[in-house]
């Protein structure tokens, strides 16, 4: 995950979508974004589509994503849109769409996500926000692994968040049966997962030419902050600067950029397994700074505990 010169770009916090991909053609490629009848999700399915992909949004609300793929096509002209049901947070939806894919897959862009709800478990029991954040992107990442090796240069592209830095994933208590439960550390710890998942995903796959790579979008006004007060969503904005001051909130179109240069940019061509924020990959965290990436989160070990403890878990 580490590198002696980090990747940069000519991109930043202000940048788009749009404009990271711009001039890159992508005709002829497949991909898939998970959550994109939503928030930063849309901006992502819908750059990938202006650059001329087959874009399948992997939605549970299937409404809402045959409105978001009409509004696509009447922005881009591309009309190769798919709208397939998926829930993350339930095995046999995965593995329906999973078992129903034909073909290569270019780009996966792991992108779906909750954000500190109310403690919830799945019918397996399984704590919501981990369920969903992480182990139903691995369990969909390693279904269409196949899909993705026949690509030969394939990319999958993991949406982490900042508030990684609340909590590693704590394997003797993921699902907070010994513990009590707190929304924003079970955040934290799923939204690790999401980037140790690049880094062990980076070691395994990289001999089927698949890069793996992690990232912080940035602070958005999205539905992912529903379950929060307008008093604790500045709060955690506030938390995300050193001086208490809230940052700038970015634009859909803006916290789409980092996922969308990730997804097509040559500017990323074979880099695998690093964490990128604002365009640019991050450093590590500094004490009293939220912004970089955790050494808890690029932990090998840690990385490779979690995938087996992952695949045990999809496959019980």
């Amino acid at each position: 995950m580490t590198a002696t010169t980090p990747i940069t770009t000519p991109f930043g916090a202000d940048s788009t979508a749009a404009e990271v991909i711009a001039g890159v053609d992508l005709h002829g490629r497949r991909a898939v974004v998970t959550g994109a009848a939503s928030g930063i999700g849309i901006e992502t399915a819908r750059a990938l589509a202006d650059a001329g992909a087959e874009v399948v949004l992997a939605v549970r609300d299937t409404a809402a994503g045959r409105r978001t793929a009409e509004d696509i096509t009447a922005t881009t002209g591309n009309d190769r849109l798919v709208v397939a049901p998926l829930d993350l947070a339930d095995l046999p939806s995965i593995s329906s769409f999973t078992a129903a894919w034909e073909g290569p897959l270019d780009i996966l862009v792991n992108n779906a996500g909750v954000m500190a709800m109310p403690e919830t478990r799945t019918p397996r029991g399984w704590e919501m926000q981990f369920a969903t954040n992480h182990l139903g992107h691995f369990a969909l990442a390693t279904g269409l692994h196949g899909a993705l090796a026949d690509a030969r240069d394939a990319r999958v592209v993991s949406v982490s968040s900042s508030g990684h830095l609340r909590s590693p994933v704590v394997f003797e208590d993921i699902d907070f049966r010994e513990r009590r439960y707190d929304p924003w550390l079970a955040y934290g710890q799923s939204k690790t997962a999401n980037v140790l998942f690049a880094v062990e995903g980076a070691k395994r796959w990289g001999k089927d030419g698949i890069t793996v790579n992690a990232l912080m979008p940035g602070g958005i006004s999205t539905n992912l902050g529903r379950y929060l007060s307008d008093e604790e969503i500045e709060r955690a904005r506030r938390s995300q600067s050193s001086d208490g001051e809230a940052p700038t909130l970015k634009t859909p179109e803006q916290g789409a950029a980092t996922s969308v240069l990730l997804a097509a940019s040559p500017l990323l061509d074979g880099v695998t397994g690093r964490y990128f924020e604002d365009c640019n990959e991050a450093g590590l965290n500094q004490p009293g700074s939220r912004r970089g990436v955790a050494p808890f989160a690029i932990d090998p070990e840690a990385a490779a505990r979690l995938w087996e403890v992952s695949e045990r878990r999809v496959t019980e």
